[in-house]
């Protein structure tokens, strides 16, 4: 029975009693093993130990059972718990099948708390569950049963006691050790940190006051391993705090406002101009501001997803507020002391929070040194140039060139300028007729020549040879904003690879459509170039994935494919590979 995930309902209180039914289940069961487990240090159990022990396994069987339909656990695993609970308190008269049902139950006991997790984990686990477990049934017979009537010979309550605390220390302090936050501030600012703290302290503290108080002063300690053991229950149920900010590392973050979880990403997180971006999915009545500062509306900007809003950040800790109406939460940053630098905000700065983004969302926490708009690629240098060789080839006289001031902007402009010199194609700065459309600037310069283009042949034939994105600019917001586009690429975008990441960027930030550059980052070491095409992206969905194509995990197989590059739309090559 899995009651290691207590899932989010959007509902406080329903929350708060589903973790409650786990914390009170796990408790009573742990009384009723203690019990059965230490019931051979007893020549004979008096009735109230019996009737006792059969009312927390009463209430720990419906618990188990209301376990199912409430906390959606297995319906095995809840009837093996309803039958091995039961059966101590029955076995209660006959000291060897007590103890080894106990130690049944406390096994069961230990994979419920630990589920999922392995080596030395679950060890630490098992060693605090069932020291646990122990120290309760100690208590239980030392308090009903007569001194006289306990089998000390072998083993001592007190002594006992002190063995199993700590047990109880050194277990604890592992699970602390190997939590991640055990040393840095998170362990005391948030409530998983604070459990862990209880875990270990309070059977420090009963351990250490038994041991310089000897008798039965353990007795009494026993509600602070009560405490320790319900915190230790409560940690799976409890969210484990964010990673702490790095300096110039981009903040992926969530917050909670108004019952919805939003993803937020905060960039480049150095002191100054800094860019926090939600999805679209969160809504465009969200503000953001630092302590003491005016609300900023996050909005909408040429050329990219979701909203955004422009903050400048002290330097060192601080934390970033967001509000949606009147709900309100904060995200921590810790920008440093060294300045960012500019692409990483300005007009540029969408695409370099992207790129930051498809590091983030596998893990990785890489400080952001530069941006994509900072230099032109050598294959991107190199698909440009093929790409005014297929217009030549395709009878094209000229090439209306859209660039922008960025370094890649500049360095793009001139390779097209150079290419079309030696194929003899003329570069003009406005439409005409005869040309085709060529944008190699960032997103929102090509937006806006998209747009412009869109508005010019709704009136009259332009760009007979078409619309041509350089590759950085194949996302959902320039795609859409025309019926059809071009982009040389080197890879098809219903791949196995570029899917998974279109999946997982979706998923990690509230339905975000994938980028170029944040593929790139995503892919980190591994590699998904061969040789260029010429991709279609149109705005039509009759073309989905066939049978026999590779599909990411996860992504359902329907008309609305959760791993499409452009969500409502296709891209598809429409010609062989450009070879010179």
């Amino acid at each position: 029975m899995d009651h290691s995930h207590i899932g989010v309902t959007g509902s406080a209180g329903a929350d708060t009693a589903a973790l409650l039914l786990r914390l009170v289940l796990l408790l009573g069961t742990a009384f009723v093993a203690g019990t059965g487990l230490l019931r051979p240090l007893a020549d004979r159990i008096p009735a109230r130990v019996t009737v006792f022990t059969w009312v927390l396994a009463a209430v720990s069987a419906v618990l188990a059972a209301v376990s199912v339909p409430v906390l959606d656990v297995n319906v095995v695993g809840a009837a093996v718990h309803v039958v091995l609970v039961l059966a101590v308190p029955s076995a209660l008269g006959r000291p060897g099948p007590a103890r080894w049902l106990s130690a049944a139950l406390i096994l069961l006991l230990v994979l419920e708390t630990a589920v999922g997790r392995s080596g030395v984990e679950f060890a630490v686990d098992t060693v605090y569950v069932a020291a646990a477990a122990a120290w309760f049934g100690v208590t239980v017979l030392s308090v009903a049963v007569p001194a006289d009537q306990l089998r000390t010979d072998a083993l001592r309550p007190g002594p006992l006691s002190l063995t199993l605390g700590g047990l109880l220390v050194l277990a604890g302090a592992v699970r602390l050790a190997t939590s991640g936050i055990g040393f840095d501030r998170r362990v005391h600012e948030s409530a998983f940190g604070i459990a862990l703290l209880v875990v270990v302290g309070l059977p420090l503290l009963v351990t250490a006051v038994a041991a310089i108080r000897p008798g039965r002063i353990y007795r009494y300690g026993t509600v602070g391993i009560v405490a320790g053991f319900v915190a230790f229950s409560a940690l799976a149920a409890i969210p484990r705090p964010a990673e702490l900010p790095v300096p110039g590392v981009p903040v992926l973050g969530e917050a909670s406002l108004g019952g919805q979880r939003v993803p937020v990403l905060i960039s480049p997180q150095r002191p100054g101009r800094n860019l926090v971006h939600f999805p679209a999915s969160a809504g465009d009545q969200l503000d953001v501001a630092v302590p003491g500062g005016t609300p900023v509306r996050a909005l909408p900007r040429a050329g990219a997803e979701g909203t955004w809003a422009e903050i400048d950040l002290p330097a060192g800790r601080s934390e970033v507020l967001l509000r949606a109406g009147a709900a309100e939460s904060t995200v921590d940053v810790d920008t440093g002391d060294q300045p960012g630098f500019a692409s990483a905000s300005g007009v540029d700065g969408p695409e370099c929070a992207s790129a930051a983004l498809g590091g983030l969302i596998t893990g990785r926490r890489d400080v952001l040194g530069s941006c994509p708009a900072d230099a032109l690629s050598n294959e991107d240098a190199d698909a440009l140039r093929k790409l005014v060789t297929f217009l030549d080839s395709r009878g094209a006289k000229g090439i209306t060139l859209k660039a922008d001031d960025s370094p890649r902007g500049v360095a793009a402009a001139e390779v097209v300028r150079e290419a079309a010199a030696a194929a003899g194609l003329r570069i003009d700065a406005d439409q005409q007729p005869e040309n085709a459309l060529v944008a190699v600037s960032g997103w929102a310069e090509a937006h806006r020549a998209l747009t412009t283009a869109g508005a010019q042949q709704a009136e009259s034939p332009v760009y007979a040879h078409g619309l041509y994105l350089a590759p950085w600019l194949l996302n959902t917001p320039l795609a859409t904003s025309v019926t059809t586009t071009s982009v040389p690429l080197r890879f098809d975008p219903r791949e196995q690879l570029p899917v998974s990441y279109a999946v997982a960027v979706g998923n990690a930030f509230g339905g975000e459509s994938p980028t170029m550059a944040g593929f790139h980052t995503w892919l980190g070491t591994q590699s998904v170039e061969g040789e260029v095409q010429i991709y279609a992206a149109a705005q039509v969905t009759v073309m989905p994935m066939g049978p026999g194509e590779a599909h990411a995990p996860g992504m359902p197989m329907t008309e609305e494919l959760a791993g499409q590059w452009v969500p409502k739309a296709t891209v598809v090559p429409v010609s062989l590979p450009l070879l010179a």
